[in-house]
């Protein structure tokens, strides 16, 4: 079993001044009813133009690979996934700059980045072909993402190895770090994309065995590793994120005792203890970068219980006596996503001009809760964030694929 979570202490502190955690329950109204939905929203016909725009770019894209390109400081081979903590910079008092001091929110430009680039390239690729290939039954689109997911995860000379041993890395500190996990959280639109694809014969029966293979061996390595045990157990939107690439992978490969534990660590741990009464994130609301990060952490707890729910197990449902779950959540969230001048805090020290985006939270929500408020907004939102900063911390860019 993981461990429990080791910065759950300060996180507590920072609840128990608006929190008192209560037992699971669902809402009586929610499991007593079946009601049909009064809402939708056609996700196809409001991207169609953006999905096929951004296929048919990917059309004409080279192979992408992370062996392409090797970091100075990696202590691991060429096919290992290499890159820096975002908030460490030289230390300008030392001639080498070692060891890399850190400056919290503030992200270095200078850190390197190309094989994070390589993924999240990848993943922009396949999951605009994917959600073309959903929308039109168009093979030529199976072709060419069958050809990217090869070349990625598959081919020995160029494929990346399935684990971030090496992510987040710090010179001079550690040669990679549990906080690196979430470089790959762009990852989970990748499965998605190949489940719209499977059914099209361009797409090989033998590369879906290995592309299974590959996430199958990722997830493993997730739950067995130092790092990934000290991931699992972060206090913050670490581990959530965590836990959402843990579900998505597992859900790929038919791994039910990993969706079993993943369902738990969301009942047991994420509303329990990250959450407080009035639906925010405390551990979220103390960074630098609330705003974003709050946007961030609701994206992906509702985004887990987008993944995980089940006829029988409807996380959109889930709540503590006390009333926390993720409905709290969104009406915590809501009034801010809709108008960021209400926002209390100061603004973030980088990134606040570029949020909100179209974030998945609202569509998600607005189609399990019926409500058309969040859906509507969701329309509103421009979908692709021309910040940097925002498109590293939104991971999912064709929502046709997570939708039936």
């Amino acid at each position: 079993m993981m461990k429990m979570f080791t910065s759950l202490p300060r996180v507590m502190i920072a609840l128990a001044l608006t929190s008192v955690v209560g037992s699971v329950h669902l809402r009586a109204e929610d499991a007593a009813t079946n009601a049909p939905a009064t809402v939708s929203v056609d996700v196809a016909a409001i991207d169609h133009d953006r999905i096929l725009k951004a296929a048919e770019a990917a059309l004409k894209l080279e192979p992408l690979t992370i062996t392409s390109s090797h970091a100075q400081y990696s202590e691991g081979g060429p096919n290992d996934f290499y890159s820096n903590g975002d908030y460490w910079w030289p230390d300008p008092n030392r001639t080498n700059g070692l060891p890399y001091i850190r400056r919290d929110g503030e992200s270095n430009p200078n850190n390197f980045m190309d094989h994070r680039m390589a993924l999240r390239q990848l993943r922009d690729a396949v999951a605009a072909l994917g959600a073309a290939y959903k929308i039109t039954g168009d093979d030529r689109y199976v072709t060419k993402a069958v050809a990217l997911l090869q070349m990625f995860f598959l081919d020995p000379k160029t494929r990346m190895n399935p684990s971030l041993q090496y992510a987040q890395a710090v010179p001079g500190v550690s040669q990679g770090r549990g906080t690196g996990i979430i470089d790959a959280l762009h990852l989970i639109e990748v499965p998605r994309a190949v489940e719209a694809m499977v059914k099209s014969p361009a797409f090989p029966s033998g590369t879906l065995v290995g592309l299974k293979k590959w996430f199958q061996d990722l997830a493993d390595w997730m739950v067995t590793s130092k790092n990934g045990q000290d991931e699992a157990s972060a206090g913050n939107n670490h581990a959530v994120a965590f836990y959402l690439q843990l579900a998505v992978y597992a859900q790929f490969s038919g791994d039910e005792a990993k969706l079993a534990k993943c369902r738990q660590r969301y009942k047991e741990v994420f509303v329990p203890h990250q959450m407080a009464l009035d639906g925010g994130f405390p551990a979220e609301l103390g960074r630098t970068k609330p705003y974003g990060y709050s946007i961030f952490q609701l994206d992906n707890m509702v985004t887990l219980c987008q993944v995980l729910s089940t006829p029988s197990d409807n996380l959109f449902k889930f709540e503590l006596d006390d009333g926390r779950g993720i409905r709290k959540a969104m009406e915590f969230m809501y009034p801010f996503l809709a108008d960021k001048s209400l926002w209390k805090k100061k603004p973030d020290v980088q990134a606040w001009d570029g949020w909100p985006s179209r974030q998945p939270s609202l569509l998600f929500a607005g189609l399990a809760f019926d409500d058309q408020r969040y859906l509507d907004l969701w329309k509103k939102l421009h979908p692709d964030p021309a910040d940097q900063e925002v498109q590293r911390n939104i991971a999912i860019t064709q929502p046709i694929l997570w939708v039936n």
